[in-house]
């Protein structure tokens, strides 16, 4: 199994709205892709801003790429994500995972 990790920033202001719009369009996204075996959306506000680290779990690196394209080190954006966003990793980290329970 492989996690991929990915974090964007919000202001303050905006969080609840993007934790909504993550909900409408990142989170059917992640676990629609076969191979997803789930995703953790979390959020941590931090004076002006809200910081979002979003977690996926995912069988092979064949499953990554039907969900991320050809290049898996890429971030996924959504279209309204320009509107939120007023900083974020545009690539993503990934690791092997060796124990989970």
């Amino acid at each position: 199994m492989i996690m991929r990790t990915w974090r964007g920033w919000t202001r303050a202001e905006d969080a609840d709205a993007y934790s909504a719009y993550l909900m409408e369009t990142g989170h059917p996204g992640y676990t629609s892709t076969p191979g997803n075996q789930g995703v953790t959306f979390t959020r941590r506000d931090d004076g002006g801003r809200a910081e979002f680290l979003l977690i996926s779990i995912w069988d092979s690196w064949e499953a990554i790429r039907a969900f991320a394209g050809p290049d898996p080190e890429r971030a996924v954006f959504y279209p309204q994500d320009d509107r939120f966003l007023v900083d974020r990793e545009l690539t993503v980290d990934h690791y092997e995972v060796f124990a989970a329970s």
